[in-house]
């Protein structure tokens, strides 16, 4: 039986997730957390053969969470499951130490193929994101879009900004203060050569890595 440790911090998104698994037969979800701090508690003090982790949650998550994760339990698998379908995310925690990159809308269909994939000790990706990383293995890391020049800090908080997130609002959502937002998004607009939010958001769209202005999130 392929014990699952799932985080996310929405209640319904994991119930659902329980749901789909059922019925597998070699499945079992046998522990769940809302944050990244209880994630890392549950990780340190169980047994799993893989964890299923939101890319966003409240506190500690994404990149860094992945990092620490990785340095600590480094034969641990870990599934991202994200409502972000950028691929650029998917390669940034692929990079981290993720053994697969799978969006929300996808997980009815393919989350017991990809947690049977990462458990076996495959990487589960889609077309796009492989691509992308061949793509970056023969031309080198850096050396393509302004975006991919960021940090992964500073990456996060360009999608929230390109969403039309303040500075405020990022500051709550990543437990960082207003000051740390505003440096970020300062360096930000440096390294890309932007002027403001407004051209984040165009610049975010004009690179498909968010929708139009009807459906940022699209």
């Amino acid at each position: 039986m392929i014990r699952i440790l799932i985080a996310d911090d929405h209640d319904i998104l994991r119930a659902g997730l329980k749901h789909i698994l059922h019925d597998t037969g070699d499945i079992v979800i046998a522990g769940e957390a809302c944050d990244g701090h209880q994630a890392l508690d549950l990780v340190r003090n169980g047994q799993w053969d893989a964890l299923v982790l939101d890319l966003s949650m409240p506190g500690k998550s994404g990149i860094e969470l992945i990092k620490q994760i990785k340095g600590e339990f480094p034969r641990l698998p870990i599934l991202i499951l994200s409502m972000h379908k950028e691929d650029l995310y998917a390669v940034r925690a692929l990079k981290a130490g993720a053994s697969g990159y799978l969006c929300k809308d996808s997980a009815e269909a393919l989350l017991a193929q990809a947690i049977r994939k990462v458990v076996s000790g495959g990487l589960f990706v889609n077309q796009a994101v492989a691509e992308k990383l061949a793509m970056d293995m023969l031309t080198g890391a850096g050396n393509g879009a302004p975006h991919s020049r960021l940090t992964d800090r500073e990456y996060q908080v360009f999608m929230l900004l390109a969403r039309g997130l303040g500075v405020t609002d990022i500051g709550r959502e990543l437990n960082l203060s207003v000051k740390t937002i505003s440096t970020h998004k300062t360096r930000i607009q440096e390294k890309m050569n932007l002027a403001n939010s407004a051209d984040l958001i165009h610049y975010a769209i004009r690179h498909q890595l968010i929708g139009g202005p009807d459906g940022l999130d699209a």
